[in-house]
């Protein structure tokens, strides 16, 4: 809308415009008839004035030849002198005049060719002017025509998409009704299906249960809590930041009172040199005793931090280390309240010393007043930290409406050390630069004081963060003060948070007895490379699958193998302790017989002999578990059975193991020239899949680039069109430039044959 009114505007414009150059150039012509005439008045004034001279110049030879005759007849001259004069003071009246009117009309022409020529310039320069801003104002009109065009086009499609989108979800709007009311239909029967049930609940508790301890706080109390981690591992947190601030205080008061120490040892006396006074003495024996009672605040802490885990329940009934750490203050309280007396005295025999100016005497007294100051807050932060400590020991000590109350109150104690601990810095910085300018100052007395300096200030930082700390999460510590079961608001009491706490262990060891170890995970990254690998080598699944089931096949064949041999074995077994037993009766039968052979020895040589030559004529025959084999024996001996079973069992035993291990290898060759086939065969479809993606992006890149041309051939076809309009309005302007130039000259060529012709005339 805005577009169409800036359009209209121009429009409106550009019409002012036209109808203002439509105006000027009206005038222009005004001017041009105006000057037209006064052009032809200037030419007859002229031609007039050319006709005055020429009548001057006849009346002079007149005049001339008059005063020639007057010579010749002086006495004619006499007579007709009256008559000259009379007409000569005539003509020179009249020419008088003619050359006033003259000379008038002189400058009536050349103001008005002045003005003519201005008036023409001034037309000139608004014509252009106009010109420029019609061809401005046009150049506008057809950029905001294009712009607009532009934008109804993509109005036009934005309102197409818009309906269309307006139809989809009309389409989902109607979905989402019958969607609802299917929903409301559910619902309507899921609240009747509750309350039927609700009622039965409601009956059966009513019925079944006598005794419901939810409704008395007092028995609710008894119920084991639920646990919230959450709130433990905050409080954790919380805990592990304070530690770390006490630790901060912790160090920075073991060096202000080491070095706090070392100053008594120095100034205003030097135990170096002198002997220091027994009040200072004390002093800096009890300083001597500052790491045990400060320590034990840090140990304290860490003893507290150490018993907030999240397995456990914190709260003020249950922090029994909160005891420990308050009674660790009481005695830091203790040190400080023996070590007063002696400080104050220590500041006030350093005024009276004779190195003591005015200026120090003001600033001993000011620490004077900020050590009470310390010692009283510090006695204030004890008095709240033993009564937050009291609920662990003594549940009745302290109201649970008192407890926001006492950690404010630990708030603004931390705060109020902190301004006091402020001003000491500020105090012993002043003292400090007021001992220097002491005559008997040494280096050592500098060092000391710049030593206790920065200890007070980081005491103070340190002091400032716990008590920042503090205030930023007062909240916490006040919002969960007590723990128990849902829906109770009694505090739990510590033996119902031991008891519950048992039962959690007991709960989590019984569930870590349950879960199983899990295996480790692959790393994402590696899992990723494994599965480029599964994709593109050869351990696709398919491929192991065969691999599985041929390992299978192979190792039920060779579990088959593998009971044969084992048969085998035991027969062979069995077998060698027969012969064993054989050998072992005819040694013994052998030993009997003996005497026997010697008597029939004679006899039986010849049957041998024969018995020998028939048996080397005769083959044997041999039966084993391989087969039968004949042998014929001439005058050898037969060869052990047993021992050419074994050699042709280990002949074939050999020979099977060798082509088992080439069948092997040609399994294995075979399996992985199938998975490279495989393999390959994958590579080959996603280089397919990425050459039908290339080609697709291919495709769409020449549509882009022909879209391209053709928007760039429209583009150039309409610029060529703009400038050919451009060109085409130049020469009609420069064809009007030309006719109106002419008419100009042809004008100037009328008006000069006009006044020809009159001075002719």
């Amino acid at each position: 809308m805005k577009l169409r009114a800036q359009n209209q505007v121009l429009k409106k414009g550009v019409v002012d415009e036209q109808a203002n150059s439509a105006s000027l150039k009206e005038q222009l012509k005004m001017k041009d008839q105006s000057l037209r005439k006064l052009q032809q008045e200037m030419d007859s004034l002229t031609f007039r004035n050319q006709q005055l001279a020429k009548r001057v110049e006849l009346l002079q030879d007149e005049l001339s030849l008059s005063e020639t005759r007057g010579k010749k007849n002086k006495k004619s001259a006499e007579s007709s002198s009256q008559l000259s004069q009379e007409q000569k003071s005539v003509f020179n009246e009249d020419l008088q005049k003619k050359i006033e009117e003259n000379e008038r009309l002189h400058i009536l022409y050349f103001e008005a060719d002045e003005q003519h020529k201005r008036l023409e310039a001034e037309l000139r320069t608004k014509l252009e002017v106009l010109e420029s801003d019609a061809a401005q104002h046009q150049a506008v009109v057809d950029s905001l025509t294009r712009k607009y065009t532009d934008t109804i086009e993509k109005l036009q499609n934005d309102k197409s998409k818009l309906e269309i989108k307006s139809q989809t979800l009309e389409r989902e709007a109607k979905d989402c009704r019958l969607r609802t009311e299917e929903c409301q239909q559910q619902l309507k029967n899921l609240q009747a299906a509750l309350g039927s049930r609700l009622e039965e609940s409601l009956c059966i508790i009513n019925e079944k249960v006598p005794f419901n301890d939810t409704r008395s706080n007092r028995y609710n109390a008894l119920n084991v809590p639920l646990h919230n981690r959450r709130y433990q591992l905050k409080l954790r947190d919380l805990a592990g930041q304070a530690l770390s601030f006490v630790q901060e205080i912790v160090t920075a008061l073991l060096n202000f009172h080491t070095y706090t120490e070392q100053k008594v040892q120095i100034f205003p006396i030097d135990s170096a040199t002198d002997t220091i006074s027994p009040l200072n003495q004390k002093f800096s024996q009890y300083l001597h005793e500052n790491a045990l009672y400060v320590r034990p605040l840090e140990e304290g802490m860490l003893q507290l931090f150490e018993s907030i885990t999240e397995d456990t329940v914190t709260v003020l009934e249950t922090a029994v280390k909160l005891k420990a750490f308050s009674e660790h203050l009481a005695s830091y309280l203790c040190f400080l309240r023996k070590i007063l007396p002696y400080q104050l005295k220590s500041l006030e025999e350093e005024c009276e010393s004779s190195l003591c100016t005015a200026a120090l005497k003001a600033r001993n007294m000011e620490l004077h007043r900020d050590m009470k100051r310390l010692t009283a807050i510090f006695e204030k932060l004890h008095t709240y930290v033993s009564l937050l400590a009291l609920p662990s020991t003594k549940p009745e000590g302290l109201l649970r409406t008192n407890y926001s109350l006492v950690f404010t109150n630990i708030a603004a104690s931390l705060h109020g050390s902190h301004d006091i601990l402020k001003d000491i810095s500020k105090h012993y910085s002043q003292k400090a630069t007021l001992e220097q300018d002491v005559p008997t100052a040494t280096q050592k007395l500098v060092t000391t004081n710049d030593c206790i300096l920065s200890s007070i200030l980081s005491l103070t930082n340190g002091v400032g963060k716990i008590a920042s700390f503090f205030s930023n999460n007062l909240d916490h510590f006040t919002s969960s003060l007590s723990y128990g079961p849902k829906g109770g608001t009694e505090f739990i009491s510590p033996l119902s948070a031991e008891c519950m706490l048992q039962y959690k262990k007991k709960a989590v060891a019984y569930m870590k007895s349950l879960k199983k170890p899990c295996a480790d995970s692959v790393p994402y990254e590696e899992a990723l490379a494994n599965r480029r690998v599964l994709l593109s080598s050869t351990e696709s699944r398919e491929g192991l699958a065969q691999q599985v089931q041929q390992s299978l096949e192979k190792i039920a064949k060779l579990e088959q193998e593998k009971e044969h041999w084992m048969l085998e074995a035991q027969l062979a077994k069995i077998k060698l302790e027969k012969e064993n037993q054989k050998l072992k009766n005819s040694l013994s039968g052998h030993l009997a017989e003996t005497v026997q052979e010697r008597s029939v020895l004679s006899n039986t040589a010849e049957q041998k002999e024969e018995t020998t030559e028939k048996s080397q004529r005769e083959p044997i025959k041999t039966t084993s578990l391989i087969g039968m084999l004949t042998i014929t024996t001439d005058n050898e001996k037969v060869p052990d059975v047993e021992s050419r079973e074994d050699l042709i069992k280990k002949h074939y035993m050999a020979r099977i193991a060798e082509l088992t291990s080439h069948l092997q290898l040609a399994d294995s060759k075979s399996v992985h020239f199938h998975a490279e086939c495989r393999a390959l065969a994958k590579r080959l479809s996603l280089a397919e899949k990425s050459k039908e993606s290339l080609t697709e992006e291919l495709k769409l890149a020449s549509q882009s680039i022909s879209r391209l041309q053709d928007e760039l051939m429209t583009t150039k076809r309409s610029y060529e069109d703009q400038l050919s309009m451009m060109s085409d309005h130049l020469c009609s302007m420069n064809e009007t430039l030309t006719k109106q130039r002419e008419e100009i000259d042809t004008l100037k060529m009328t008006s000069k044959g006009n006044s020809k012709k009159n001075k002719t005339r």
